[in-house]
């Protein structure tokens, strides 16, 4: 597999680091959005993986987030205030790692299977998650677990991010890739003319859930507080709807959708405070996640294929 896209990796790295001294000053609301838009690139680009580009439809993203989170926030809370951005980014990996595997282990059974079953399955396992967090007194059970130091950050959040497009984009666009893009556009041909789909589906899966982990983790060390809750059916709905409203398999189109319904909510939240504005529009911006819902099944009215519906052309070319 040729990585290809290093230069501007780095190029991103170094952006990055130059933009961190200025965006650490921001208000705190609009620092807690941005570091929200990382952490929701990060996992709507995973699930593309599964869901855009190997055509696999898969309802447990939130549970491999939740599995990374834990493990991240508890192997932190072991040391305390001697945790440094050392152990934070070793607790990161093993989040990652331990989510991955997660992935692997529901895969094994369940990828045999698709479509709707397929679904019905990773949301079972994401109901199985949350509810073996809300039984285990050393995660903190249902009330939750706090005490984490906060050490995600603009850099950390954005490096993964960058680090999650760069993989998944090499990963698709190399000679191996070929077998996601042949096990969405036709499985039975795919399978006849011998490539072992279940395997190609297995590895979309591991390497989605191992950045979900990544993601929970930075969530874990940014909000400092974790619920199980916070886990479920709708939070993995919502990473969900970005692939699907910015058109399955569109790297672009998913990055886009990530950002925009990550602040969508809150400019409705805005408008709702608007005084100069009519009363029953600050009543309906008031009552914003039923205008969200709107918005979202007009968009998917008008654009069934997503923001942008963009043929995988350049992936299709020979690495």
């Amino acid at each position: 597999m040729k990585f290809r896209a290093n230069p501007v990796f780095l190029v991103t790295l170094a952006g990055l680091g130059i933009l961190t001294p200025f965006v650490s000053g921001l208000n705190p609301y609009y620092y807690d959005i941005l570091i929200g838009i990382g952490i929701n690139l990060i996992l709507a680009v995973s699930l593309n993986l599964v869901n855009g580009y190997t055509g696999q439809f898969s309802l447990g993203h939130a549970g491999f987030m939740a599995v990374g989170a834990y493990t991240s926030a508890w192997i932190t809370l072991q040391s305390g205030t001697a945790a440094g951005t050392g152990l934070f980014l070793l607790s990161l990996l093993a989040g990652g790692i331990l989510a991955a595997l997660a992935g692997f282990a529901v895969g094994i059974p369940s990828l045999r299977l698709r479509g709707d079953y397929l679904a019905i399955v990773t949301l079972g396992f994401n109901e199985i998650i949350k509810g073996a967090i809300q039984n285990a007194e050393s995660l903190g059970a249902q009330r939750g677990l706090g005490g984490m130091l906060k050490h995600t950050g603009f850099f950390a959040t954005f490096a993964c991010a960058a680090l999650t497009i760069l993989v998944v984009h090499n990963l698709v666009h190399s000679t191996y890739g070929r077998g996601f893009l042949a096990t969405h556009d036709d499985e039975i041909a795919a399978e006849a003319s011998g490539l072992n789909t279940t395997r190609y589906k297995i590895t979309a899966f591991v390497v989605a859930a191992l950045f979900a982990g990544v993601a929970g983790g930075l969530y874990a060390h940014f909000k400092l507080y974790i619920n199980p809750d916070g886990f479920g059916f709708m939070r993995s709905m919502d990473i969900v709807v970005m692939v699907i409203l910015g058109g399955m398999g569109s790297m672009i189109g998913v990055c886009l959708a990530a950002v925009f319904l990550t602040v969508l909510p809150e400019i409705l939240r805005y408008v709702a405070h608007l005084e100069f504005l009519p009363l029953w529009l600050r009543h309906v911006a008031e009552n914003r996640m039923i205008f969200y819902s709107l918005i979202l099944i007009l968009l998917m009215l008008l654009h069934p294929q997503g923001l942008l519906n963009i043929k995988r052309q350049a992936a299709r070319k020979t690495a």
